[in-house]
């Protein structure tokens, strides 16, 4: 039986919120530091860098999700995906001395660096979107998104 009372509502409206702010604030903080300095400005790291609000957030989903038992996989596949590509980025950064500064940030090993955290943050928004699916179908259970 679904349990779609209160808390997993609860659950889900956190989560989601929790896992859309580090990349709502990315672009905030974009926004707004461009409009000041009047030069781009874009902390393509800040979504890695608040990695413990978006997993915080994802695990409430998986929570949420478990309880009503809907969207489950793509929460887990999107929250996997998301670790995978964070460590492993950064795992490639200290191994080719991109994060001691040893070598010179250029070439192959930046390359797939940045690639990894662009991977991670469609992952973040992934999940994101799968929290906004969630909540959608807790509280418009009978709405179809078919025509």
């Amino acid at each position: 039986m679904e349990n779609k009372g209160g808390l997993t509502k609860a659950l889900a409206i956190t989560g989601t919120v929790l896992v859309w702010l580090p990349i709502l604030l990315t672009i905030l903080t974009s926004i707004i530091g461009t409009i000041y300095s009047r030069t781009l400005r874009f902390d393509f790291l800040m979504p890695a860098e608040l990695f413990p609000v978006a997993l915080a957030g994802a695990l409430l989903l998986l929570w949420a999700a478990r309880r009503v038992r809907s969207h489950g996989k793509l929460i887990g596949w999107g929250l996997g995906a998301a670790v995978l590509f964070l460590v492993g980025g950064q795992a490639l950064a200290v191994v080719t001395g991109l994060a001691s500064g040893a070598i010179e940030p250029a070439g192959w090993p930046l390359a797939v660096c940045l690639t990894s955290i662009a991977l991670y943050s469609l992952a973040v928004i992934e999940i994101g979107i799968a929290g906004v699916l969630l909540v959608k179908k807790l509280y418009f259970p009978n709405h179809s998104s078919q025509p």
